[in-house]
């Protein structure tokens, strides 16, 4: 566990900090709460009893000093691509491990493009995209291929039983609509294409006992940038329900609200992976409840992972290259339900 290292969260006040914060505090870690609303990180340190740092990306000295003799650095403060420059070149000063829970795709590309060479020749640790979207489906991805080298294509298909979403989550949102304008983006032979169509209304079959339901085909996530940056597979495609994509596409939909003690929503979800190749397929499906709420222990556990030293490889890395991600998906078993490698020829 943590025994007492200090673990520098920028944005620590958000809605999603909050839940990463007492995750690390539970696992043992010290918690140092940072972020450039001096005002938020009073109040979080009056509920805490912790020690705070204000810090803002436009004064690379404050992150230096908010990230002065802590062990890593887990950036929740979106928009990501305003935030994770300046936060991975902090971590990079500091020489200390960098992970963010990001779901903006540029921002997740951008991390990829910019880092990947000067992290590997620093012996630096980069982890975008440890949430949610882009980790979770990434390690299911990662667990489904089992021992194949590569595969012909990869789908992830997210049931949701609603989507109220955080205030971060809607401005990430328009800053990705803003960058992205009237193109979507879509991951086919290999290669990213920028469409103007329409993205397709599908029915897709999930595991009992949701079965099938209507989702909106190719609503591309950040599971789409994480899984093609180590596993050889040029079909990579991500489903959304389309009850949860009406919810996040109405602006008067409400942010979430706490059903227990804990603070997380009641909201379910389940994650759907298959993986197919030749004529076989392969599957792993995680479920739980409060997307938001559930990244915590995943990038929690991603921290434990890299400061002792359980992985893979160094640089900028997605969640399966870097762990062993059936070992890492069962460590997560209080948080989620698992089923993996469900195997079976197809026509």
């Amino acid at each position: 566990m943590g025994s007492g290292q200090l673990v520098a969260v920028f944005g620590a006040y958000g809605h999603t900090g909050r839940f990463v914060v007492a995750e690390l505090a539970a696992r043992g870690f010290v918690p140092v709460p940072s972020g450039r609303n001096a005002q938020a990180l009073e109040e979080l340190a009056g509920e805490l009893g912790l020690a705070t740092r204000v810090a803002s990306v436009g004064d690379p000295a404050s992150l230096d000093r908010a990230l002065a003799g802590t062990a890593a650095v887990i950036n929740c403060a979106g928009p990501f691509a305003s935030t994770t420059g300046p936060v991975i070149e902090a971590a990079l000063r500091a020489g200390i491990p960098y992970l963010d829970v990001a779901a903006e795709l540029e921002a997740n590309l951008d991390t990829f493009a910019h880092y990947r060479e000067r992290a590997r020749d620093a012996g630096a640790v980069i982890v975008p995209a440890m949430a949610f979207f882009g980790g979770l489906g990434d390690l299911l991805a990662t667990a489904a291929m089992g021992d194949w080298t590569e595969a012909d294509e990869a789908h992830i298909a997210y049931a949701l039983s609603s989507w109220h979403p955080t205030a971060g989550t809607r401005l990430s949102g328009a800053v990705s609509r803003e960058r992205r304008g009237d193109h979507r983006l879509r991951y086919s032979g290999g290669q990213w294409e920028r469409r103007t169509d329409q993205a397709p209304t599908l029915e897709w079959t999930f595991p009992d006992p949701i079965g099938p339901r209507q989702v909106i085909g190719e609503f591309t996530m950040a599971d789409v940038v994480t899984v093609p940056q180590h596993l050889s597979i040029p079909e990579v495609t991500t489903y959304m329900t389309a009850e949860a994509v009406r919810d996040i596409a109405t602006p008067d939909t409400p942010a979430p609200t706490a059903a227990d003690q804990s603070g997380r929503s009641d909201q379910t979800f389940l994650v759907d992976v298959v993986v197919r190749s030749g004529g076989a397929e392969r599957r792993a499906t995680a479920g739980g409840q409060d997307i938001y709420a559930v990244t915590a222990p995943l990038v929690a556990e991603a921290l434990e992972r890299v400061l002792t030293g359980r992985t893979k490889t160094t640089g900028v890395a997605s969640a399966g290259e870097i762990f062993d991600a059936p070992d890492f998906l069962h460590a997560l078993a209080p948080h989620i339900t698992l089923d993996l490698n469900l195997q079976k020829q197809i026509a």
